[in-house]
């Protein structure tokens, strides 16, 4: 049953949609950090936080200088159920409206780089507003949130009336869900988790410029895809050369071939004597062409 399970997900992986793979990256980041947490402390091996201080992202710039990675794994990790599962659902829905006007290496580009947009205006906030000046040394984000949000307000910006059911509320166009939660950002931002508000105004704004520059034909994404492209190319398997070996042609199997050759070529050259070169078959003309350019 293991086996079977696991080789399904693979599966699902590999011939999956792009969607798909980022909701198996962000599931399997949480359950890694879930077991390490486990696992430490069943065996009393102390703190198990260095997993989350390795991948989320600090506003300190001396930290990032440290752990610029954490720039891109940030918006992969979760350390909340509540928190992940709000995010994936998210992911899903609108990931899926996504798809019908985009494709795949798109819905990737905007993820990462409406989460690095995020990333970028929380940094920038948390060094430039006073407000946080005594939280910097201390402050961190994580969480797809600003990703999926990018998601949200670039398929709100490109496809603004198109139609949602929403329970209890009915038919609800995309572009009021989009404004709704930007400003829910915005309100909220003084009542708890501010570096996470910022980040997903960072986020929506990148997919606003996004979808808008798009809709004028301009994709903004184009050489950042074109580098996933080039990177995921050097994890590609090369495919196998296939080397077949000759037999070296002897001195008598060489002067066999010869003779043979000379005899089709005095043949053909008897022919045109008797007939004219008009009368050769094709394959006649042919070989007679390559005699000719032999020599």
């Amino acid at each position: 049953m293991g086996t079977g399970l696991t080789n399904e997900i693979k599966s699902t992986f590999k011939h999956g949609s792009m969607l798909t793979r980022l909701i198996y990256v962000n599931l399997a980041v949480f359950i890694a950090v879930k077991l390490v947490d486990a696992i430490f402390y069943l065996f009393a091996l102390g703190d198990s936080n260095f997993l989350l201080e390795w991948m989320q992202v600090p506003a300190q710039l001396g930290q990032i200088a440290r752990h610029p990675w954490s720039l891109f794994t940030y918006m992969f990790l979760h350390h909340d159920f509540i928190h992940i599962l709000f995010n994936l659902l998210w992911l899903f829905w609108l990931g899926k409206i996504f798809l019908e006007y985009f494709n795949g290496r798109q819905l990737l580009t905007i993820y990462l780089l409406g989460g690095l947009f995020g990333a970028l205006t929380y940094i920038l906030a948390y060094n430039l507003f006073p407000a946080f000046s005594d939280v910097v040394p201390f402050a961190y984000a994580l969480g797809a949130s600003a990703s999926v949000l990018a998601i949200v307000v670039a398929t709100a910006t490109y496809v603004p009336n198109y139609t949602i059911y929403l329970l209890f509320l009915g038919p609800v166009k995309l572009k009021y869900i989009a404004l709704f939660s930007i400003l829910l950002d915005v309100v909220t931002l003084k009542d708890g988790n501010a570096g996470g508000h910022i980040a997903h105004i960072g986020g929506a704004f990148f997919g606003y410029l996004y979808a808008s520059q798009l809709r004028k034909g301009t994709d903004l994404g184009k050489g950042f895809g074109k580098m996933l492209d080039t990177i995921a190319s050097w994890f590609k398997p090369k495919k196998k050369l296939k080397v077949t070996y000759r037999r070296g042609e002897t001195d008598l199997d060489y002067n066999y071939r010869k003779k043979v050759e000379q005899q089709e070529i005095d043949s053909i050259l008897e022919k045109i004597a008797r007939s004219g070169y008009e009368s050769l078959s094709a394959k006649e003309k042919e070989l007679l062409f390559k005699q000719s350019r032999k020599s």
